[in-house]
């Protein structure tokens, strides 16, 4: 069986977490934009998740993660330092191409903040200047503003409640830095669709390059199973092999988030099967220590 230790992990909140994975070819290979494909045990579905940071020389790859389906939240549960993974296919996907543009503004929103990071790095060991732009709800939700210092000429905050940087949604930053920065030559987003949506909307009128990484329900990853097909102009594109990364202002996200909801029901009936079991198993180890004479507890 393949062996994917985790080596390191790092819970950001409630809900997001960080798993540092020893992978030494992956990591060497791996380019900013590209995704994996990840099962947590052999039982266990298959799910794309955006590489976050890669590391030749430790030969490890990064990958953050929110715990909001049945998936994410076992791996939360059981993705502890030393436990492995079942299967981790990749890197997949087109890489970003980091153009020769000469002045960047990189945009992360909620969990899209972590795969910006390669691109905005990327980037700038390309001699860009670059500005990054990332969001969260709160200040107790901001992680790796200091990894975006150390590669970003500017980084502009934004928080939805104002409790750090300024208030509002990225796209208040986006116009911020515009305004600064009329000479910017290309946006790059990456996040919820909504958010990606307000992105390109708000760049469309300054006719700003605004490219987006999509995440659309992926099965295999390799393009057979048509479940990540996406609407790009007056195309049809598979987003596993001819993506993550398109045009925004060609994106019909519309479209993109109509499709997402078609799995919901399914997705929150595999959730509460899930908690049913863990409720259950919970339990049945309560009721049996219950049974053991105290005397014993007291002696193990």
């Amino acid at each position: 069986m393949s062996h994917y230790e985790i080596v390191s992990r790092e819970d950001f909140s409630e809900v997001t977490y960080l798993l540092e994975i020893r992978h030494p070819m992956m990591a060497r290979a791996a380019k900013p934009g590209q995704f994996v494909m990840v099962m947590l045990n052999e039982q266990g579905e298959r799910i794309p998740l955006t590489i976050a940071d890669f590391d030749g020389e430790k030969g490890t790859i990064t990958l953050v993660i929110q715990a909001v389906g049945k998936t994410t939240r076992q791996m939360q549960q059981e993705c502890l330092v030393g436990t492995s993974l079942y299967a981790l296919v990749g890197p997949m996907g087109v890489p970003s191409p980091i153009s020769h543009a000469r002045k960047v503004l990189c945009v992360g929103g909620g969990l899209g903040v972590a795969p910006i990071f390669p691109q905005a790095r990327g980037y700038k060991e390309a001699g860009a200047y670059v500005i990054g732009v990332v969001g969260f709800r709160n200040k107790d939700l901001v992680f790796w503003d200091e990894k975006f210092r150390d590669c970003c000429d500017e980084l502009i905050v934004c928080t939805d409640d104002g409790s750090l940087g300024i208030k509002g949604l990225v796209t208040a930053g986006i116009l911020q830095a515009i305004e600064k920065h009329p000479d910017i030559e290309e946006v790059v987003a990456i996040g919820p669709p909504i958010m990606m949506k307000g992105c390109a909307d708000t760049t469309r009128p300054y006719n700003i390059k605004t490219m987006v990484s999509l995440n659309p329900v992926m099965v295999d990853g390799t393009g057979m199973c048509g479940g990540c097909r996406v609407k790009i102009g007056d195309q049809v594109k598979f987003a596993c092999v001819d993506g993550p990364d398109f045009d925004g202002h060609q994106v019909d996200f519309d479209d993109l988030m109509m499709r997402l909801r078609r799995y919901t029901r399914t997705e929150r009936q595999a959730l509460d099967h899930w908690e049913k079991g863990c409720n259950l198993t919970k339990s049945i180890a309560g009721s049996v220590e219950a049974l053991i004479p105290v005397q014993a507890l007291s002696a193990a």
